[in-house]
């Protein structure tokens, strides 16, 4: 038995109020609909569409190679995005199982779509409920006497006995590919809202005795997500699983409601995390590592043991025993080497610092190579853009650059060289060599008393 998954992802969701279409908003890593995608994975299927209609070609590119898109061209109702969407299946075998999935609902979990597909042999079908005290403007679940179900009635065509019903229909099916094709081809929009329903496959089928098994599951499992303020809480959950999974595998956190972290990154056992970390995209934490509090990690590597607070990481290497912080900011290409140090208010980028080399405070290096074991100071800037072109500082091992020292790109300085505090290095220094670049100091006597002088004078012209 072969499994086909269809997701409806057309809506536009207006209560978004969002140029981004709803199920491309991000969460925790992954797009509304990367979610729904995910929890299907373990499935195996056999095939894989999604209907897109509004904002199409925006979700279009979130998208797996391997999925099927299918343009639900007219909004014309659930019963007619999940014709189109199985249509574009091609052709399936009468055992295969459909599953209808909503590209909304971000909180379904692996294991509750697996129990969906489940489908037994006595089974035509499963469709997924849950119960709240208040499911107003969801459809409802008839259940006869013998509990099985019979129909779904949305809110709108609902009697009045029906709207007491606390059974709600997740709108996720699981049903026998020719059995759900032929239902489909029944449905009808006679209803208060003109539009095609798929729920009405359920009265269909149990019109003709099939039998469909109601998973119940909970309801924040398949809450759709239709505004921000639900986007936030959606978040909250996704984060919260991310954080107990990595705790469990043995990640210490100090807090976790205050602890963000994205499905896509790595947290290896034995890290140690404080409140207010972002890690995002593409990133790894190595065992033993300290990060936070306070720091935002984006496509970037900590290295087992380094320690990385109050700073910004965003497309940086941080090598093993490594300091960052506080107040730093690595960007894209840095690359720090075993126990180098970027201290207070440091900022590098295209930089590379050799092992055990230091710059502890207030300094920018671009597009400079560090040796190893040399030092930066305080103030120095690697002057590396001249106003058309970048250039490189090559700074040799065990080099000791002065406070507030501008080197020029592009710029040699040799093994062990020295630069003088003040200094514009502008020519390469040779190794073991001392450059001192800066104009002697001289006084000129009585200089306040004539310019306040002057000041006067020219109040009184004025």
């Amino acid at each position: 038995m072969a499994v086909h998954i269809v997701v409806l992802a057309a809506g536009q969701g207006k209560r978004m109020n969002s140029e981004l279409p709803k199920v491309a908003h991000p969460i925790a890593g992954r797009t509304m609909l990367g979610w729904v995608l995910a929890a299907a994975q373990p499935l195996q299927p056999e095939s894989t569409v999604v209907v897109l209609g509004h904002g199409a070609d925006v979700v279009r590119e979130t998208l797996p190679s391997d999925v099927v898109v299918a343009i639900q061209e007219q909004q014309l109702g659930t019963g007619h995005a999940a014709q189109i969407g199985i249509a574009a299946l091609g052709d399936t075998l009468p055992g295969d199982v459909i599953v209808v999935l909503y590209g909304d609902t971000p909180m379904l979990t692996p294991s509750l779509v697996q129990e969906l597909a489940d489908v037994q042999a006595d089974e035509t079908g499963r469709l997924i409920t849950a119960h709240i005290d208040d499911p107003s403007g969801y459809g409802r679940v008839v259940r006869d006497e013998s509990g099985s179900v019979q129909e779904i009635v949305e809110h709108r065509d609902c009697t009045p006995e029906q709207l007491e019903i606390k059974e709600f229909n997740a709108g996720i099916y699981a049903i026998r590919a020719d059995e759900f094709r032929a239902a489909l081809d029944e449905i009808t929009d006679d209803n208060a809202q003109g539009e095609y329903y798929i729920t009405d496959v359920v009265a269909i089928l149990a019109g003709k005795g099939d039998k469909l098994e109601a998973v119940v599951s909970r309801p924040e499992e398949v809450a759709g997500i239709n505004s921000h303020d639900q986007l936030a809480e959606a978040q909250q959950e996704l984060r919260t699983r991310v954080n107990e999974r990595l705790m469990q595998s043995g990640v210490w956190m100090l807090d976790p409601q205050r602890t963000y972290i994205d499905e896509t990154v790595t947290v290896a056992p034995g890290a140690r995390i404080y409140p207010g970390v972002h890690l995002e995209g593409d990133t790894t934490i190595a065992a033993h590592a300290v990060v936070g509090p306070d720091s935002f990690i984006v496509d970037s590597s900590i290295g087992e043991g380094a320690r990385v607070w109050y700073s910004v990481v965003r497309g940086a290497v941080v090598g093993e025993n490594c300091q960052v912080g506080p107040y730093a900011s690595l960007r894209e290409g840095s690359v720090m080497e075993a126990g180098s140090k970027i201290g207070t208010f440091v900022e590098t980028k295209n930089t590379t610092l050799g092992e055990g080399a230091k710059a502890n405070h207030q300094a920018y290096l671009g597009d400079a190579e560090v040796g190893a074991r040399s030092n930066i100071g305080a103030g120095t800037v690697t002057v590396n853009y001249d106003g058309v072109d970048k250039h490189k500082t090559e700074i040799g091992e065990d080099a000791f650059i002065g406070s507030d020292t501008m080197l020029v790109a592009p710029v040699t300085i040799g093994d062990r060289a020295s630069t003088g505090a003040g200094s514009v290095i502008t020519n390469d220094v040779s190794d073991d060599a001392l450059a001192i670049e800066r104009s002697g100091q001289r006084e000129i006597p009585g200089y306040s008393h004539r310019r306040q002088a002057r000041k006067a004078a020219k109040k009184a012209e004025d």
